[in-house]
């Protein structure tokens, strides 16, 4: 198994997913290798919070042309985190969410 450092990429910081912050729910760009159960295990070792749910969503790489020259951005996994109701808010995003 994978160092949790390298399951979790990035944080996903858009407008919806401020919207979901009170909420107790995070996204996260994530290996593409990774399965639920690694993700699960790297935000608890990472964060030190509590899974309750994981949503995973696989993106195909957006097609991209150079002149005659066609190719593709790497593809990307995102995860969608939900917290229990009893684990602590992730740290990394207090004071981002009104």
């Amino acid at each position: 198994m994978k160092n949790a450092s390298d399951i979790i990429i990035k944080p996903v910081l858009t407008e919806q997913s401020y919207d979901q912050i009170p909420q107790k729910k995070y996204t996260f760009l994530v290996d593409p290798r990774a399965n639920k159960t690694q993700i699960k295990n790297a935000v608890e070792e990472v964060f030190g919070v509590k899974v309750e749910k994981i949503n995973t969503l696989n993106q195909q790489g957006k097609l991209k042309r150079q002149g005659q020259y066609i190719g593709r951005r790497a593809k990307t996994k995102k995860a969608y985190i939900t917290l229990t109701k009893d684990s602590k808010a992730i740290d990394f995003f207090e004071g981002m969410a009104q």
